[in-house]
């Protein structure tokens, strides 16, 4: 099993736990109140969620990482549509999931 498919296997354990958010707005409000522990974008976000969540990322200092899964893989992973952003809030998992992913910031 490759490293994108252990991480999107984390990420089911995760939604299956409740320990997750999805979707731009979600992801935000995690971020914010410090409940986000990792903020997970998909291969082909797009350059300015890419952006948003870099600087918000970074002001909070929550790592943020891309994964090697588009935004339908992610999505069928936590069992819902397509998500190009989401955010999992438990740290053993986001510990393990960052591990196995790309950092693109601090």
């Amino acid at each position: 099993m490759n490293d994108a498919k252990k991480a999107l296997s984390m990420i089911s354990l995760a939604q299956k736990a409740g320990k997750t958010a999805s979707g731009e707005l979600a992801c935000e409000a995690a971020v914010r109140s410090g409940e986000a522990k990792v903020v997970i974008l998909s291969q082909d976000a797009s350059a300015t969620t890419e952006k948003k969540f870099s600087n918000r990322c970074f002001y909070y200092h929550v790592p943020l990482v891309r994964i090697e899964a588009t935004k339908e893989e992610i999505g069928r992973a936590i069992g819902k549509g397509f998500r190009s952003v989401l955010a999992v809030c438990e740290a053993g998992l986001a510990d393990h999931i960052i591990s196995l992913t790309e950092n693109i910031s601090l």
